[in-house]
Formats: structure tokens, C-alpha cells, sequence
């Protein structure tokens, strides 16, 4: 189970495309990049991600990419950094490293908006 998480264009509703393809990698991930505005982050974060609210990662859904950068600034320094090679491991520094995906998306999209699941 995981979370797909992407970036809307506010006026299109559909995914936002970037000009060059961005590598960045969950727990699924094209090779070699993907143009697509989008992350898949395995379920097994969820319990670190409670510090960003009751909806845990969900609270950045429907939020700008500039508004999140707060929200995803202030989880970041609260985790660790214990990452493990195994993706799926649910330790807190994987689970940043989600979140540090997450953030260079929403920087290079600020006014498109988080959805997913």
C-alpha cells in the first residue's frame, strides 16, 4: 500500500509535466526520471508522518506547492536521519527522505496543487 502523490495544474486538474524528466525515487519510480510532478511513498512512512497533522502526509492534499514548503520544512527537521538501503524500512530518515522528494517537487511547482492517495 502507498500513497501516489502528485501536483496539479489549478486550472487543468491534471498532472503537472516538467520540461526535463526529475529523478526522484519511492517505492515505485520510472528509470532514468519522469517529467510527471509525482511521488509514490510507501505506506510504511505513515506512522512518522503524524507530525505533520492528523491527516499525517494527506495534510499537504489540496494545499500550493508554495503554501506546503512550511509544512514540509518543519516535518523535515523534526526527523531523523537513520536511513537504511531497504526502502521499505519505516525509519524515521526514509521517511524524510520522502518528504525532502516531496519538497523539491513543491518548490519547482508553487502555485500547483498537492493531491493524491
Amino acid at each position: 500500500m502507498s500513497y501516489d502523490i502528485y501536483m496539479l495544474n489549478p486550472e487543468t486538474r491534471e498532472p503537472v509535466q516538467f520540461e526535463a524528466p526529475l529523478d526522484v525515487r519511492g517505492g515505485t519510480y520510472a528509470m532514468g526520471g519522469t517529467t510527471e510532478a509525482w511521488l509514490n511513498v510507501t505506506y510504511n512512512y505513515s506512522r512518522h508522518y503524524g507530525i505533520m497533522g492528523d491527516k499525517g502526509i494527506r495534510t499537504i492534499y489540496g494545499m500550493t506547492g508554495l503554501d506546503s514548503l512550511a509544512v514540509l520544512d518543519a516535518a523535515i527537521a523534526q526527523l531523523g536521519d537513520d536511513t537504511d538501503p531497504d526502502y521499505w524500512k519505516a525509519t524515521e530518515g526514509n521517511a524524510k527522505a520522502a518528504l525532502v522528494n516531496l519538497r523539491q517537487i513543491a518548490a519547482l511547482c508553487p502555485s500547483a496543487i498537492w493531491s493524491g492517495d
